[in-house]
């Protein structure tokens, strides 16, 4: 998405709400692993991150609360109805680009961590 935007070579920052200090240490290791090249690509990636606090009550944070149970419940509960989620969908980073919208989404679009026993590099 970087690269259809012009976008690849200017940092991106990239915001979470803070968790704890465990937590939030640990993320930001994981996040800097995967900035660094340990990604699909291999590459490394023009990221920063930045830990809000709660009470900052951003409408960035306050949207990525919105959406995060239905991505969620589609991840942990596969089979349930979740018509959030079929809405989504439609709206992630998809292989093939614009014209495969709400298909091929799964480790473009979206990614699950810690990866499934089947993703797992053997």
């Amino acid at each position: 998405m970087l690269i259809e935007k012009n976008q690849v070579e200017k940092k991106t920052h990239v915001v979470f709400e803070c968790r704890g200090k465990k937590e939030d240490k640990d993320l930001e290791l994981e996040f800097r692993r995967v900035c660094d090249g340990a990604n699909r690509m291999g590459v490394q990636l023009p990221f920063d991150i930045i830990f809000a606090d709660k009470r900052a009550n951003s409408s960035g944070l306050q949207l990525a609360d919105l959406v995060a149970r239905p991505i969620g419940v589609s991840v942990l509960r596969p089979g349930q109805n979740n018509r959030a989620f079929e809405i989504l969908k439609r709206k992630f980073f998809c292989a093939g680009g614009r014209a495969n919208v709400g298909k091929g989404y799964e480790n473009w679009g979206l990614k699950v961590f810690p990866p499934s026993e089947s993703e797992k590099p053997r």
